[in-house]
C-alpha cells in the first residue's frame, strides 16, 4: 500500500467527525441511540498546501491522481503519530501567483483489510 508523500499540510487543517448513529424516537418523547457498525466514526480531514513550489504540488497531485479516488493510502494526521488508511476523491490545484501553487484536498478515513 502506498504512503502519502512526506509533505506536511499547512496549519489550519480541519478534522471532522460524524459518528454513525441509529436513533429511534418514541411517542412519549424519549429516544434511544445506538452506534451503527464496528467502524462507525470515520474521520474526514480538510487539508491545504498553500504557496508551494511546483515540485511539491506536482508530487501531491501525481500521488492522488495515481489512486484515482479509489485506491487507499496510508497517512498520519497532524494530531496523530499512527498511520491510518484514507482515500481522496476530490482535490483542487490553483496558481495564485507566478510559480507558486495551492492544493486543497479532503481525506476520508476508510476501514479495509
Amino acid at each position: 500500500m502506498a504512503t502519502f508523500p512526506n509533505i506536511a499540510p499547512d496549519f489550519g487543517a480541519a478534522k471532522q467527525a460524524a459518528p454513525r448513529v441509529r436513533r429511534v424516537e418514541f411517542g412519549s418523547g424519549y429516544s434511544q441511540r445506538a452506534t451503527f457498525g464496528i467502524n462507525n466514526d470515520p474521520k474526514i480531514w480538510t487539508l491545504q498546501w498553500q504557496f508551494r513550489n511546483a515540485t511539491d504540488t506536482n508530487t501531491i497531485e501525481d500521488f492522488l491522481e495515481a489512486r484515482g479516488g479509489v485506491q487507499s493510502f496510508t497517512w498520519s494526521p497532524p494530531d496523530e503519530t499512527s498511520s491510518y488508511k484514507w482515500i481522496c476523491t476530490d482535490w483542487t490545484k490553483d496558481m495564485p501567483v507566478a510559480n507558486l501553487f495551492n492544493i486543497s484536498a479532503t481525506f476520508v478515513q476508510v476501514f479495509e483489510t
